[in-house]
């Protein structure tokens, strides 16, 4: 499984910005995509995730209703369009993967893209 993230840059507070993850070496029904964060000093933190076959939705409480997560099945391409972003977004923005989520926390996320640095400026 590989993961390429993409689509991070500067953006001023109040903007918008929209991730992309190109996701390939398998068929990934039945998985679940996610986007991790990890802000400088701080530990890794989970923001979204969607099933790859209902397209289920799940948000951390800090992006819910600025952000979501989407998936085109047939590009095998994951997405985070980011809105009304503060500096408290600023991070490192990493592609995950998972077959189930059977523990709940970050064990479930065997596979991870390379990340990619968004930068919030005031």
């Amino acid at each position: 499984v590989q993961l390429q993230a993409s689509g991070g840059g500067l953006v001023q507070a109040g903007g918008s910005l929209r991730l992309s993850c190109a996701a390939s070496g398998r068929t990934f029904t039945n998985w679940i995509m996610g986007w991790f964060r990890q802000a400088p000093g701080k530990e890794r933190e989970f923001v979204a995730r969607i099933t790859w076959n209902l397209g289920t939705t799940h948000y951390a409480d800090s992006v819910k209703g600025r952000c979501t997560i989407s998936r085109d099945s047939a590009k095998n391409m994951v997405y985070l369009q980011m809105n009304s972003l503060n500096f408290e977004d600023t991070a490192v923005y990493y592609c995950a993967a998972a077959r189930t989520l059977r523990y709940g926390d970050s064990r479930d996320w065997g596979y991870w893209g390379q990340g990619t640095k968004v930068t919030v400026s005031s």
